[in-house]
């Protein structure tokens, strides 16, 4: 008998939530468990992914709240015909769908999942995740962070809190020919050093920005961003680049649904974000061995150790960062020596095969404490 996984999440787009859920269905074995999704929005390459995996993507539209009943109905609708034996909500609205479907539609295991530090969340909102909680078995947090921000801000009960880090995968091996070959593709000569970034274009989330303030600061033509990713503020950030007078020192190449070349072309990355509940391509650019420049907020500050994989600078500092760009820049042996210490972090504590494994085990053991009247 295959395990029903019904998953509830916002949008699918390319965030990392997404990219996570993804990440999880091809790792749990596909002979033991079936996956649907419930989403808000679903539109893009790891639609598409999800698809080609054989999971059916269910769209209700977007929350006006979240108790909206006729979104309720829907997602009901789903478990109905479905008969999941487990249902798996991220994101506010997918815990919602998770929580309160999971209870009405009798759901044997109900799971949520906090996949941010959400330093701007009201009171109002806590008091109803509070209550969402009480509904189901258990609340994964995503980093030490996140965690942190469940016990201490939100007060939830310590029993229901289940820590489980986010895993990215193992680099592929790509030959040097064709590295090469893309660097002169776009541009980017021998003597370039080039810091890169990796992640959806919310600037006011990612501040990739402040790497472009950064190199003005610089003010050096040898300096290149690349950065990998889609997103609604892409033109507002290309507009940036030409307002500072650094059209040729930023790249953008859009999303890749396999970024592993693009990070070979890196010297550096660097993820300046305003907040992050993981920060799941700093662990992705550690198994590439590269150093990490990354804000310290949420779990950020979990995954990269301060001077030893990368460094730890405060948020909104283009100044901050551009001190650690010449730092590294001019220090080829403590490039290496980060970024080999950042591999054997991430390769231990981040990879998929050990996400994929600890949520495995999560939903074997809640279904085997609940009696399974569905088959």
């Amino acid at each position: 008998m295959k395990i029903r996984v019904l998953h509830c999440i916002e949008t699918i787009a390319s965030g990392g939530v997404e990219q996570t859920r993804l990440t999880l269905i091809r790792g749990l074995d596909k002979q033991r468990f079936e996956h649907k999704i419930i989403c808000t929005w679903a539109g893009g390459p790891v639609a598409e992914a999800l698809k080609n995996e054989g999971v059916e993507l269910i769209v209700v539209g977007p929350f006006k709240h979240p108790f909206e009943i006729q979104k309720h109905r829907k997602v009901f609708q789903v478990i109905r015909s479905f008969s999941p034996h487990i249902i798996h909500g991220a994101i506010f609205e997918g815990m919602a769908m998770a929580a309160i479907g999971g209870v009405c539609g009798r759901v044997p295991v109900v799971i949520l999942e906090e996949t941010s530090e959400p330093v701007t969340r009201s009171m109002t909102a806590i008091w109803i995740q509070r209550l969402f909680v009480s509904l189901s078995d258990k609340i994964i947090g995503i980093s030490p962070a996140v965690v942190k921000y469940l016990t201490e801000k939100a007060k939830l009960p310590l029993n229901k809190i289940l820590l489980v880090n986010n895993g990215v995968q193992m680099p592929n091996n790509i030959e040097t020919a064709t590295v090469e070959k893309i660097r002169v593709d776009l541009g980017i000569a021998d003597g370039d050093f080039v810091i890169g970034s990796v992640g959806r274009i919310y600037n006011d989330v990612k501040r990739f920005s402040d790497v472009l303030e950064a190199i003005k600061i610089l003010d050096r033509k040898d300096l290149k961003f690349l950065l990998v990713g889609d997103g609604p503020d892409l033109l507002e950030l290309r507009n940036k680049a030409i307002a500072l007078g650094l059209e040729r020192n930023f790249i953008s190449v859009g999303y890749q649904e396999n970024p592993s070349l693009f990070y070979r072309i890196m010297d550096i990355f660097c993820l300046p974000s305003a907040h992050e509940g993981f920060g799941l391509v700093a662990a992705e650019a550690m198994l590439h061995r590269l150093p990490v420049i990354a804000s310290n907020v949420g779990g950020l500050a979990d995954v990269v150790v301060d001077g030893i994989t990368g460094f730890i600078i405060p948020p909104y500092s283009p100044e901050a960062i551009s001190t650690k760009i010449l730092m590294l820049e001019g220090d080829a042996k403590m490039r290496t020596e980060m970024g080999d210490r950042g591999w054997a972090r991430a390769k231990k504590n981040y990879t998929s095969e050990r996400y994929c494994k600890e949520i495995e085990n999560l939903y074997l053991k809640l279904v085997s404490k609940k009696t399974l009247t569905r088959c």
